[in-house]
């Protein structure tokens, strides 16, 4: 089995698994490796089932959504937790281009996998990040679900908890919404009334805004 791109006569091989004839073998060495606890720490051990997976049995149509769930499923182990507030394979789907970047150069090279170590890590702590987001997105919702929101004030705030880039000015505010300027100051100050915005310390020619801290 090959990992390979390119058009037909200019092909390139980015990874050659194991022979055929040792997949079972190494399957089932991966499979009582797995199931069987040791001294790795936990995440560590994700990180390499991972690989382990990846590597000896690599699909044609690619087992990447099979080695990110034996990932997840490694790491709900480590919490002896049945709630989860993150998904590892969903971060590793966003950086599919450079995760087959880094499994190309693991899988290709010497014995050291300090790299891939380090980008899986990279990736949970992304994980971690969105799932902070999620869960203040959801702590405000609840909070003002009875409030009297606008539309406009409620597509601004979503913007702001999926990171919006920039500042939020009334003139931004507008454009985001298409609502006059005079619109845009009210709503933002009816938000700041909520405790929802805040005006940010930095100085200059417009004031700008943001997500007032979300206390749990």
């Amino acid at each position: 089995m090959q990992v390979v791109s390119g058009p037909v006569g200019r092909e390139r091989v980015h990874y050659e698994a194991p022979a055929a004839g040792s997949l079972d073998r190494d399957m089932r060495a991966f499979l009582a490796w797995f199931k069987k606890p040791d001294s790795v720490d936990p995440v560590l051990r994700a990180a390499l089932a991972h690989l382990w997976f990846v590597t000896i049995h690599p699909f044609d149509d690619d087992n990447g959504r099979i080695a990110c769930a034996i990932a997840d499923l490694a790491l709900a182990r480590s919490e002896g937790s049945s709630q989860r507030f993150y998904s590892m394979s969903a971060q590793i789907r966003i950086k599919r281009a450079p995760n087959y970047g880094i499994l190309e150069a693991t899988q290709t090279g010497d014995l050291d996998i300090t790299g891939w170590i380090e980008w899986f890590l990279g990736c949970l702590d992304r994980a971690f990040d969105g799932a902070e987001i999620i869960l203040a997105s959801v702590r405000l919702w609840e909070r003002h679900a009875c409030g009297s929101l606008q539309d406009r004030q409620r597509l601004v705030i979503n913007r702001l908890l999926d990171g919006f880039e920039g500042k939020l000015t009334s003139s931004e505010y507008a454009k985001l919404t298409k609502c006059s300027q005079d619109t845009a100051s009210r709503d933002i100050d009816d938000l700041i009334t909520s405790g929802i915005l805040l005006k940010d310390s930095a100085g200059g020619r417009s004031t700008s805004h943001s997500l007032a801290p979300i206390e749990t």
